[in-house]
């Protein structure tokens, strides 16, 4: 196994003395009252500093990238493959889709740009390679990702969270029907839950309503195939189409709206990843609807 690189703490802070006078109404060993307020403005500062020791005492394992390239037509977005050979502590942490972990690129030039979040999505328990899906923004750790090239190294920090709480909607006719919802790159880890399995072959109705731009900026489109194979109805939602697209328009959250279509409100469930506004307006049509909100299922 790869060592770990290590962000050491460094010593802590000085024990502070403070030297205050007794008081007179009681032993000299006692505080008096009217020093408390001082006592705790001079320990405020020890307090922060402690809490910034913990949070800079990370672990960042290095791991070579296998792959990066275009996920989607218009080159916004992009698929980036880690071998996880040398590190298969943090490949066997990864066990519910959903999970995530902050990864950073090492700079020589000793530039420091902010580590990003991102989710898994390649599904658990497939071996020693963690697969990402990027999309390139200026200034940030995701654009330098993007850019590259197999064998360089980059920084990967424990795999967090517990990704999405299957057992609520397990076994399958705890319900029938599963309402899926991403936009953007959250259909990275709608790909983990989907290749991972949660018997959707099993259920009477299962609906992906994957919003994205175009179809220039929709990844994943060769995965569909698998994906329907597997049990899945995968409703395609363009914000910003072409004059030739003939399916349905707007957001996500919109285009289920629209048609609803719940039978029994007690055996259906939802899948959420994307936008806090998309988030929000589901769950409160489903709760309206009759849906539990304990059968609202996210990644966090």
């Amino acid at each position: 196994m790869a060592a770990a690189a290590a962000i050491s703490a460094p010593p802590g802070p000085p024990r502070l003395a403070l030297h205050l006078p007794p008081s007179p109404s009681s032993p000299a060993s006692s505080l008096p009252m009217r020093a408390l307020p001082a006592l705790r403005r001079r320990l405020r500062p020890l307090t922060t500093a402690v809490h910034a020791v913990k949070q800079d005492a990370a672990v960042w394992t290095p791991a070579p990238v296998s792959a990066v390239g275009a996920a989607t037509a218009d080159g916004s977005i992009f698929h980036v493959a880690v071998d996880l050979s040398d590190a298969a502590d943090i490949a066997e942490s990864y066990t519910s889709p959903g999970q995530y972990l902050q990864i950073r690129v090492p700079s020589g030039a000793g530039e420091e740009i902010k580590p990003a979040f991102m989710a898994v999505a390649s599904p658990p328990g497939t071996g020693t390679r963690f697969e990402f899906l990027v999309k390139s923004v200026p200034g940030t750790t995701a654009e330098r990702l993007c850019g590259l090239r197999d064998g360089d190294v980059v920084e990967l920090g424990a795999v967090m969270g517990k990704g999405f709480p299957l057992d609520r909607i397990t076994p399958p006719d705890a319900a029938q029907t599963v309402l899926i919802f991403a936009a953007g790159t959250g259909i990275s880890t709608i790909r983990s839950l989907v290749e991972f399995g949660f018997g959707a072959n099993e259920r009477a109705d299962v609906r992906l309503y994957y919003g994205a731009r175009s179809l220039k900026t929709m990844a994943y489109q060769d995965r569909f195939k698998n994906w329907e194979s597997a049990g899945l109805k995968i409703v395609p939602v363009l914000s910003q189409p072409d004059d030739s697209w003939k399916g349905e328009r707007g957001y996500a959250q919109h285009a289920f709206l629209r048609a609803k279509n719940i039978v029994n409100p007690s055996s259906t469930a939802a899948v959420l990843c994307g936008q806090r506004q998309m988030q929000e307006e589901i769950t409160t049509a489903l709760v309206a609807d009759g849906v539990s909100q304990d059968k609202i299922l996210t990644n966090f």
